[in-house]
């Protein structure tokens, strides 16, 4: 059995190559049906985003395995062998488990610590799980994968500080107000950066949003997403007395809201906080405006220093998080060891023999007039009946060493007999193990 991950990431392939490698949702059960009918792949699970593409496969040849994947991949997406493969990297043994560890613990993010990429690792088994297309050793690593990234969640700082412009604002915004909610925004400008930022804002309380823009029909677009409302260019400053956060973003060559403007909507407003974010380049506010009292305004340089700053804080938060991954690492693969047949058979067979000692001690104690002639005799014949009884599970387990899936015989052995491991601590048995037992059909043998 052989792990292994064959992928392109943001690292490795430019976006048009990305984009003809995806996998939607609703292709993934025939996607990963054709997958594992190739006779080298026994389970399977397609990892597709907008930001990477990987296929995690149990292979019963590692070359094989590779090639099978690679060819599945062309023959899915109709692309040239020679081509796709530039793009591709490979992971295989504990390596592809560290790499999948560190995906589920976003620190192989584009951004690190961001907090999507978990739900997507998880969707992923979730829709190869339903398509049975996992089995033992899969559900265990991505299981095992979505707990370390549980881990350095709550164990880190990871995710805590603002790592982009847009969220920045919002994090800046929560600074000067007690609470988000029931506040009021003003978007100046319709592009990508102002809606991304309002959206943070809306998601984070602001109730009401204002928009204007010089294209009236473009403001009133974007004041349909939020369930605002659209106010014509030449008046956007006249509303301005009703926003608690201003966001800018026109384009212009030249301040288009000045100290005096912010003066009159201040006596408006009697004094009370206006927060403005200005991402334009050429600044569309004047930064004098924040002379004024109760008026905070911030440009695009003050919020990527926030950016910058808390991207080494999430760095060092990345390297507590790598020592929980390595730790996590060695744990998954001390249980992935114990599914070779030869240790498994070692512990059956010296659990067997603990238990038959310990009960032929017991009852020699009550029979003290045995001779030594007796006791040999007894001795050896606990010993045959033990061999008898392990002689055909044990022939089967070898056997079975050799089957394409040969290790979910391995796993329900250790499972029924809840065996120890070599240091005598109890193995703790996985959930795949428990339903793999008592739902044949999840996880059929063929």
């Amino acid at each position: 059995m052989h792990i292994i991950v064959a992928g392109l990431s943001h690292k490795t392939a430019p976006i048009e190559i990305r984009e003809k490698v995806t996998f939607p949702e609703q292709v993934l059960s025939d996607a990963l049906h054709m997958l594992t009918g190739y006779p080298s792949i026994n389970e399977a699970v397609i990892l597709s985003t907008c930001n990477r593409m990987e296929i995690y496969v149990i292979a019963n040849d590692l070359d094989k395995g590779k090639d099978n994947v690679v060819q599945f991949i062309s023959d899915y997406h109709q692309i040239i062998r020679n081509e796709l493969e530039k793009y591709l990297y490979f992971r295989e043994g504990k390596n592809a488990v560290l790499h999948l560890f560190r995906v589920a613990s976003s620190l192989d993010s584009m951004v690190i610590g961001e907090a999507q990429i978990q739900g997507q690792v998880k969707n992923a088994y979730d829709r190869a799980f339903g398509a049975e297309a996992t089995s033992a050793i899969l559900n265990r690593l991505f299981r095992h994968a979505l707990l370390a990234g549980k881990r350095v969640r709550t164990e880190t700082e990871i995710g805590e500080s603002a790592v982009s412009v847009s969220y920045a604002a919002v994090e800046l915004a929560k600074k000067v107000f007690e609470t988000l909610q029931g506040r009021t925004a003003m978007l100046i400008g319709a592009g990508e950066m102002i809606e991304l930022t309002a959206t943070h804002l809306v998601a984070n309380g602001v109730s009401k949003v204002i928009v204007t823009n010089r294209t009236f029909k473009r403001a009133e677009s974007l004041a349909v997403k939020y369930g605002g409302t659209a106010v014509p260019f030449s008046d956007f400053v006249d509303h301005m007395v009703h926003a608690d956060i201003v966001i800018s973003s026109t384009g212009a060559p030249h301040y288009i809201v000045s100290k005096g403007h912010i003066s009159k909507v201040m006596q408006r407003r009697k004094n009370r906080p206006i927060f403005f974010i200005d991402i334009a380049v050429p600044r569309d506010i004047d930064p004098e405006v924040a002379t004024l009292y109760n008026v905070f305004a911030y440009d695009i340089d003050d919020l990527d220093s926030v950016v910058q700053t808390n991207l080494e804080e999430r760095k060092k938060a990345g390297q507590i998080a790598e020592g929980i991954v390595e730790a996590e690492v060695a744990n998954f693969s001390s249980w992935l060891a114990s599914l070779e047949v030869t240790p498994t058979i070692a512990i059956l067979r010296r659990q067997a023999e603990e238990v038959r000692v310990k009960e032929l001690e017991k009852h020699l104690r009550k029979l003290p007039n045995l001779s030594d002639s007796d006791i040999n005799t007894l001795n050896a014949l606990t010993s045959a009946i033990i061999n008898k009884i392990l002689h055909k599970p044990i022939v089967k387990a070898k056997e079975s060493a050799n089957r394409k899936d040969g290790y979910l015989y391995v796993e329900s052995l250790r499972y029924l007999f809840d065996l120890e491991d070599e240091n005598g601590q109890e193995d703790e048995e996985s959930e795949t193990a428990a339903s793999f037992i008592a739902n044949p059909e999840l996880n059929q043998i063929k």
